[in-house]
């Protein structure tokens, strides 16, 4: 496969064309930021494990009959994936309130969730990514209302195979974000990243933050903690 010119540049990947038009090569970055992109930085080795951990769940969701944007890992740093077309949302997924769902209803980060709960925001960095409904969404033109009950779906099905995975390693997923793309033939599947950059991962046991809070919140040690990730996932 030949890797030709780049499409796109975002915080955390790049995104390069190839000779095949269904198909792209991701390469992806130590490059960090938080409280979109206000605070800047670079955690070593970021893109490896964001990369390889991304990779392997969704390729383990694929067994699971979950469709994801995943084809082929080229390298540590570069994946192949289906060409898609972003759904403009960020989907997210909290079953634990934390972070600005603490802030935003004074409900004390830690307290689990009676169920799990969905939001979505419109991706804007220019907007900070504002809060929306199924009725801005369908209103706006981002999504219709069966692409919006196909991405509902299927975030609840990731959200249970994910916590059943980090579960074994001892890892509670307390909330992440995740976005969806669709095919050429109009298919929702999931693309972007599954990593310590969009999730909280806390040790289940000490409740340690294995994410990229450490980053946000100056707490330090924080490319021990993506390295922790791996060796969670990966045994190493």
């Amino acid at each position: 496969m030949e890797k030709r010119e780049q499409m796109y540049e975002g915080k955390a990947k790049k995104v390069f064309a190839t000779d095949d038009p269904a198909l792209c090569i991701v390469s992806y970055k130590d490059d960090a930021t938080a409280f979109n992109g206000k605070k800047k930085g670079t955690i070593e080795g970021k893109g490896v494990v964001n990369n390889k951990m991304s990779n392997y769940l969704m390729s383990e969701m694929e067994k699971a009959g979950i469709p994801t944007h995943f084809v082929k890992e080229l390298s540590d740093r570069e994946t192949v994936v289906k060409k898609v077309d972003i759904v403009p949302l960020e989907v997210i997924i909290r079953n634990t309130a934390a972070g600005s769902f603490s802030k935003r209803f004074g409900v004390a980060e830690g307290t689990k969730l009676l169920r799990p709960t969905l939001e979505f925001c419109y991706k804007c960095d220019e907007l900070d990514d504002p809060m929306c409904n199924e009725y801005h969404i369908v209103a706006c033109g981002w999504a219709t209302q069966e692409e919006i009950d196909e991405i509902t779906k299927l975030t609840f099905r990731i959200n249970e195979f994910l916590c059943a995975f980090f579960a074994k390693v001892n890892v509670d997923l307390i909330d992440f974000k995740i976005e969806f793309g669709k095919t050429q033939d109009g298919t929702i599947i999931l693309a972007d990243e599954i990593s310590p950059d969009t999730c909280r991962f806390w040790d289940a046991t000490t409740h340690e933050k294995l994410d990229k809070d450490r980053f946000r919140r100056d707490l330090g040690h924080v490319e021990d903690a993506y390295q922790e990730m791996m060796r969670r996932i990966f045994g190493e």
